[in-house]
This record gives structure tokens, sequence and C-alpha cells, in this order.
């Protein structure tokens, strides 16, 4: 099941807000429904995703990074046979936003339709 926070815009907080904090994360982790991503010590977003081969790692990750272009919001990406690692945070503040976890969960929407 999709997550309502893809159909979110990704939105700018700008380097004037805070970071969220472990209650805030958790509480925004839980609106993420796949079970993918892990809060890593209150600062950024983990996920690593599984393919069946390079090729399909591949592809994933070339659509994460027109997703990222769309919205102007860069994870971290590495690639291996058959996983894509993911590390998701807002470079201007040093920690998490929404937008942070808006993102994972339009990754969650290009996985998802990878996986057929």
């Amino acid at each position: 099941m999709a997550s309502d926070l893809a159909a979110e815009p990704v939105e700018d907080c700008g380097d004037d807000q805070e970071p969220f904090g472990d209650d805030e994360c958790q509480a925004h982790l839980s609106e993420i429904d796949t079970g993918v991503w892990d809060v890593v010590d209150g600062h950024h977003l983990e996920a690593t995703y599984e393919f069946d081969d390079f090729r399909d790692a591949l592809e994933f990750t070339y659509a994460v990074g027109e997703l990222a272009e769309e919205e102007w919001h860069h994870p971290d990406l590495s690639l291996t046979w058959g996983e894509v690692g993911v590390e998701l945070f807002t470079h201007e503040i040093g920690g998490l936003r929404r937008a942070d976890f808006v993102m994972a969960a339009k990754m969650d929407e290009i996985y998802a339709d990878h996986e057929l």
C-alpha cells in the first residue's frame, strides 16, 4: 500500500528551520508503511532496496535520480549488484524534516512499480 505522503509535494524547508527531534521522526516514520526505512541517529533516513539483478537496481537508481532532480531534493545513493542503498536528509539543516519522509514515500512508490 502506498503512503499518503507520496502524494504530497516535497517542500523546501529552508535553512532557518530546526531538524525534527526523535518523537517527530518516529511519528513521520510511522506514516511510511513499507518497513524499508530506518531513522539513524535522529539525523537521516536509511533504506536498502533489493533487486533480482544489477540492471533492475540501476533502473531504480536512474528513476530516483529523475525524481531527485524534479523535486530538487537529492539522496545519497549507493549501487551494488542487486541492491541500492539510500541515505536521505535535508542537507541545509543537517537533519530530517517532512520533505525527507515525503521523498522516502515517493521512492517506495518507484520501488513498488519496479517490482512487477
